[in-house]
């Protein structure tokens, strides 16, 4: 998926701009990093590239196409975004994996925890992937959490991949597990990245 930002201004109040004349282009299967302080636009570039704003000027377009010409859904359906806030919901592992794509075998859940490198990990849980994560996962560890949403993202094999801060609340170890993971996530697909850690933005 190739997007463009052309010439792009943006300001939640449009009268107190957050992003002035923005121009930049990632190609198909490029990596961008967001690097800056907190209130310096990362966000806001995430929000305009998923369409939950549109740019106060300029263009922003996708394969081409202006965004405003497309449809939240279609653009929605082709994304796997990766908050800092993992959102889970009650049920199992297998549920909040299969969110993605309900219609998914058990086995193509399990292929996609393999490519990442982290079935080991799911099926180390109690119930392996039939465990209760618990209201808004709180069953599970932080990395855990991370890694069904990791999962959940490639079960979805989006053209678009978005990680805001994925990996801020990881312990170092668990961050060197989920670095494994996100080079299968992020490989060959178009990504934005926000990140803090200098390690996970080197990668």
């Amino acid at each position: 998926m190739r997007v463009e930002f052309d010439r792009v201004t943006f300001g939640y109040d449009p009268a107190r701009p957050v992003l002035h004349d923005l121009s930049f282009t990632a190609e198909p299967g490029q990596t961008i990093a967001l690097v800056g302080h907190t209130g310096s636009g990362k966000s806001s570039i995430l929000n305009l590239v998923t369409k939950f704003y549109l740019p106060t000027a300029g263009a922003l377009r996708i394969d081409g196409r202006e965004i405003r010409t497309l449809t939240g859904g279609s653009l929605h359906r082709q994304m796997g975004i990766v908050p800092q806030q993992n959102f889970l919901f009650s049920g199992t592992v297998l549920d909040n994996i299969r969110a993605a794509r309900p219609e998914a075998a058990h086995e193509d859940v399990r292929g996609a925890a393999r490519s990442l490198g982290c079935l080991d990990l799911l099926e180390g849980l109690p119930r392996g992937l039939d465990t209760e994560v618990g209201e808004r996962g709180a069953a599970l560890s932080v990395g855990e959490r991370q890694l069904v949403c990791f999962t959940r993202a490639l079960l979805a094999d989006p053209r678009l991949v978005i990680l805001d801060e994925a990996t801020s609340a990881i312990d170092a170890r668990t961050e060197a597990r989920l670095q494994d993971a996100l080079v299968s996530l992020l490989r060959g697909r178009t990504s934005f990245v926000v990140a803090h850690r200098l390690s996970t933005i080197r990668h």
